[in-house]
């Protein structure tokens, strides 16, 4: 498994913008497919986004098309999710994840073996 940090999270207006880090060691990044995952209080973790382990291929959940943008840095092994245009609904803990399958941009949690600790976004009206 790959050890996984995450950063970047606060609070932000509606329509502002983060960017959201999550670093990787302990493995070598560039065999592993990234993503980004969120949870909200009382709700079931859910995709926001993943990236294969050359930038490739990129999936996204549909609520976040053209507003989030994941893209990787191999050589600083780090993962990145660039939200623009936020809603309070984005509000959330993310989280990202690393899938052994490099190729892969799965959406369901099971195909990742390691997740960070999470990092808090929360957008107010």
């Amino acid at each position: 498994q790959v050890q996984l940090v995450e950063s970047g999270g606060g609070l932000v207006q509606a329509g502002g913008s983060l960017r959201l880090s999550c670093a990787a060691s302990g493995r070598t990044f560039r065999n592993y497919a990234m993503a980004w995952f969120r949870q909200a209080p009382g709700k079931e973790r859910e995709f926001v986004a993943a990236i294969s382990w050359s930038g490739g291929s990129r999936n996204y959940a549909d609520f976040v098309k053209g507003r989030f943008t994941i893209f990787r840095d191999n050589a600083k092994n780090t993962v990145y999710l660039q939200m623009n245009s936020l809603k309070p609904e984005d509000t959330a803990v993310y989280y990202c994840a690393a899938d052994p399958d490099r190729k892969k941009v799965a959406t369901a949690t099971q195909e990742y073996d390691s997740w960070g600790q999470g990092t808090q976004v929360t957008v107010s009206a």
